[in-house]
C-alpha cells in the first residue's frame, strides 16, 4: 500500500492510499489545502486538529450548496422531461395545380407542331 506525504495548511501528514489512487489523493488534499490556507493566514497557528475540522466543514458546506442546487436542477430537468412533447409544426409547400401542368403540356405540345412545320 503506497504512501503519500501530502501538505495542508503548511503541514506535513503521511497517508496510506490503495496503489493507484495516489492522484486522487493529492487532488483531495489539495481541495483541503485550499481551505485550510485562509484559515492559517486568518488565524495563525491552529492545532492541527481544528484546522482539519474547520477546513472539513469549510468543504462540506461548499459540498452542501452544490448538492442543493444539482438537486434543484434535477426536479427542472424532470419537469422538462414530464412536459408532453409538442406537436410537430406542419409545414405546407405549395404545390404546382394540375391545371397548370395541363396548360404547360399544351404549350409545349403547340411549340413542338410549330417547330415541325418551320422544319418542314
Amino acid at each position: 500500500m503506497p504512501e503519500v506525504t501530502i501538505i495542508i495548511g503548511g503541514r506535513e501528514f503521511p497517508v496510506a492510499c490503495q496503489a493507484g489512487e495516489e492522484h486522487f489523493l493529492r487532488s483531495a488534499a489539495a481541495m483541503l489545502d485550499a481551505e485550510a490556507a485562509p484559515l492559517v493566514q486568518q488565524m495563525g497557528r491552529l492545532p492541527e486538529a481544528r484546522m482539519l475540522l474547520m477546513a472539513g466543514l469549510m468543504l462540506a458546506d461548499k459540498t452542501a450548496a452544490l448538492e442543493d442546487e444539482m438537486r434543484g436542477l434535477k426536479a427542472r430537468l424532470a419537469g422538462l422531461e414530464a412536459q408532453a412533447t409538442p406537436e410537430p409544426v406542419r409545414i405546407e409547400v405549395p404545390v404546382v395545380p394540375p391545371q397548370v401542368s395541363q396548360t404547360l403540356s399544351e404549350i409545349a405540345q403547340r411549340a413542338e407542331a410549330l417547330a415541325a412545320k418551320v422544319e418542314a
